[in-house]
C-alpha cells in the first residue's frame, strides 16, 4: 500500500500553499479592527495597532482562513433562498459595509445586513463564523457572549457604529455542516465602552497594561506578542514603532522628524532615521536621548545607542536582529572594521 502521507509533499501541493503565501495581504492592517477590540489584553491591542509584531502563517493555514470567505457566500445564498433580503454590500458604494471611528483609526466591516427573519422583521447586521466540532459544541452549550467574547464585542461594536438594533450571528460546524444561530440585541453602553477602549489603545503613546505580569499565564504563553512582552524582545521596524510617529485625531499618522504625514507605503517601510520607542525593546533602559539617538544602559551597566550605525551605536534593524547589545567584542570589531551590520536570519 502506498504511503498516503507522501502525497501531501508533492510539488503541486507545495505550489498551491506557496501561492497563498505570496498573495497574502500585508500582515498589518491600517486600523484597529472590530474583530480585535474584544481581546482580553490591552497591551496586546496596543502592540497590534503599533505594528510591533505579527504572526506568520504557512500556506495551509492561509488556505484554511480563505475557507471562511467561501462559506460566507454560501450562507448569504441560504438566507436569500428562504426569502430574507440580504445586502452583502452597501448599495450606495458597491463595497462591503464598513464603519469607522477616530478618523478611521478604528473600523470594522459587516458580512452584510438582512431583513425578513421569522424571528423579527427588523433590520439585522450579519456576522458569519466557522468552527470545528469541539468549538462548535462549546458555542452551542454556552452561547456567543460566554464562549466567544471577541465575537460578542465585534458584533456590539458593529451595531454601535452602524446604529443597527440587532445582529444575526450564524455559525457553521465545518465537520458536519450543522448551523447555529443567535440574535443579539444592541447594548449601547457596551458599544460605548468598546469605543472608549479603542480610543485609549489608539492614542496612548506608551504600551497599556498587560493582562498578566506572569509569563506563565495561560493567555500569555501562546500569544503572538509573548517574546516582546515577557522576554525582552524588540519590535519590528516600521513608522509605527518609531519614536517620531504619532497617531493623529484626523486618522492620519505624522512624523515629527520630517514634519510630514505618513502614507501607507512609508509607514510600512520606515526609514534610516528610525528610532525604536524605548518600550519596544528589552535590550536596556533608556537613559538619554537626542534628535537622532536614544541611549540605553543594560543590566551590566554597559551603554549603547539606537541611532546611526557606528561604534556602540546600532540601527533599529540591528536592535531587532541582535540577541544582546553590546558586549560581543568580535561582533563590534567586525562592525567597525568592515562596516558590517547585524541582520535577521
Amino acid at each position: 500500500m502506498a504511503d498516503i502521507t507522501q502525497h501531501t509533499q508533492l510539488p503541486t501541493i507545495r505550489e498551491i500553499y506557496d501561492k497563498y503565501v505570496k498573495r497574502r495581504e500585508p500582515p498589518h492592517r491600517l486600523h484597529l479592527g472590530g474583530s480585535q477590540i474584544g481581546h482580553s489584553c490591552n497591551r496586546y491591542l496596543w502592540y497590534q495597532f503599533r505594528w510591533a509584531d505579527h504572526e506568520i502563517f504557512d500556506g495551509r493555514m492561509l488556505r484554511l482562513f480563505d475557507h471562511g470567505e467561501w462559506e460566507e457566500k454560501r450562507l448569504i445564498k441560504d438566507l436569500r433562498d428562504i426569502g430574507i433580503t440580504v445586502y452583502d454590500v452597501d448599495p450606495e458604494t458597491g463595497r462591503q459595509w464598513h464603519f469607522s471611528a477616530f478618523g478611521g483609526h478604528f473600523g470594522l466591516s459587516l458580512d452584510g445586513v438582512g431583513q425578513g427573519f421569522s424571528e423579527s422583521q427588523k433590520w439585522h447586521s450579519l456576522e458569519f463564523k466557522t468552527f470545528n466540532e469541539k468549538q462548535f459544541a462549546q458555542l452551542k452549550k454556552h452561547g456567543m457572549e460566554k464562549h466567544k467574547p471577541q465575537h460578542y464585542a465585534q458584533v456590539q461594536a458593529g451595531m454601535e457604529l452602524g446604529d443597527i438594533p440587532r445582529v444575526f450571528y450564524l455559525a457553521v460546524n465545518k465537520n458536519t455542516d450543522e448551523l447555529y444561530g443567535e440574535r443579539v440585541h444592541r447594548k449601547h453602553k457596551e458599544g460605548e465602552r468598546l469605543l472608549k477602549r479603542a480610543e485609549r489603545v489608539i492614542f496612548s503613546e506608551e504600551p497599556l497594561e498587560k493582562i498578566s505580569q506572569s509569563p506563565d499565564w495561560y493567555e500569555c504563553k501562546f500569544c503572538t506578542m509573548y517574546k516582546l512582552c515577557h522576554q525582552g524582545g524588540t519590535a519590528e521596524v516600521n513608522c509605527r514603532t518609531c519614536l517620531h510617529s504619532t497617531a493623529e485625531r484626523d486618522g492620519t499618522w505624522s512624523c515629527a522628524k520630517f514634519g510630514k504625514t505618513l502614507d501607507e507605503a512609508t509607514q510600512r517601510a520606515g526609514c534610516q532615521s528610525h528610532l525604536l520607542r524605548p518600550h519596544l525593546t528589552g535590550h536596556g533602559e533608556a537613559v538619554d536621548a537626542g534628535d537622532d539617538f536614544v541611549e540605553y544602559e543594560n543590566k551590566s551597566g554597559q551603554r549603547f545607542r539606537n541611532g546611526p550605525p557606528g561604534p556602540g551605536s546600532y540601527t533599529s534593524h540591528e536592535m531587532r536582529a541582535a540577541e544582546a547589545l553590546p558586549g560581543d567584542e568580535i561582533v563590534e570589531q567586525m562592525r567597525t572594521d568592515f562596516d558590517a551590520r547585524i541582520v535577521e536570519e
